[in-house]
């Protein structure tokens, strides 16, 4: 898993400018996502968790219906995908012989490209442009 995928996924969950303190602590932890390392960013997403464990449990309750739901599910929704995706966030560390990079940047490059290729010969049929990108891609 990509940092900068990981970083979109909490900012879909807790927008650009969150509002609650907790919320605005685990955007701000997210950031420093690149520029840690493993054991660093588990043990401050820990502290994290521990610190504002009874705020995730907050619970609404519906006065007509009576049944309840979690008052900050957006939030609780962010923290429960960094813990998932945890054990592949590092794996470019846990394995330096692969020259795995962190980023997508070298992969935008290719594709950017390859757009301009396609851009090129913007008059052709999309069954020549796939043709051109297969022989690139072959390459």
């Amino acid at each position: 898993m990509y940092h900068f995928h990981q970083k979109q996924i909490i900012t879909r969950y807790l927008t650009n400018n969150p509002k609650p303190e907790a919320s605005i602590e685990l955007k701000r932890l997210t950031k420093k996502l690149c520029e840690t390392d493993e054991n660093s960013f588990v043990s401050a997403l820990d502290t994290w968790h521990i610190r504002w464990s009874s705020f995730l449990k907050g619970r609404t309750t519906d006065p007509v219906t009576g049944r309840w739901h979690h008052t900050h599910k957006r939030l609780r929704s962010a923290y429960r995908s960094l813990r998932l995706n945890l054990p592949y966030l590092f794996t470019y560390q846990k394995y330096p012989e692969l020259n795995i990079p962190n980023t997508t940047n070298s992969l935008d490059g290719c594709l950017a490209y390859l757009k301009e290729l396609i851009r090129v010969h913007r008059g052709s049929k999309k069954s020549l442009k796939n043709k051109i990108v297969e022989e690139i891609l072959w390459k």
